[in-house]
């Protein structure tokens, strides 16, 4: 079937879908969805390459989840799983490579580099504050 197809079928009725009052488009909690829109480009359900951002499990990084195009037909074997946590600059450049490199949606690029980025900074430790030191009066 294809995308296309499956788009006009899972459009208006999903298990997905999030629909709000007074919000003109609904949202998707579908995995791969980058940014949680109902939308055909940002769907994680009905291309046959998409690419989806979820933290890592041990909340250290996060993990890129992608699709292969040729197991299309086989979900279970479709998917893979790759970890990044060498650090918030490294990460992010071995998943531009990675999405480059496969030929993966490029036009998803910028949207999972910025998830990947909001996953990071989320884990970030907050820095404390240290007490200034009271003067000596004499």
């Amino acid at each position: 079937m294809t995308s296309h197809l499956s788009w006009m079928i899972v459009r208006n009725n999903s298990a997905f879908l999030l629909k709000k009052r007074n919000v003109s488009k609904p949202f998707s909690t579908e995995p791969n969805n980058l940014l949680n829109l109902n939308s055909y480009r940002y769907n994680g359900l009905v291309h046959k390459k998409s690419v989806g951002i979820v933290p890592a499990a041990d909340k250290k990084g996060f993990t890129v989840v992608y699709k292969k195009a040729k197991a299309s037909h086989k979900p279970a074997k479709a998917t893979i799983k790759r970890t990044m946590k060498s650090g918030p600059r490294r990460s992010l450049t071995k998943l531009r490579r990675l999405i480059h490199a496969n030929h993966y949606r490029r036009d998803l690029l910028k949207a999972a580099l910025r998830r990947a980025s909001a996953v990071l900074k989320s884990q970030k430790k907050p820095v404390t504050s240290r007490k200034a030191r009271a003067k000596k009066t004499e």
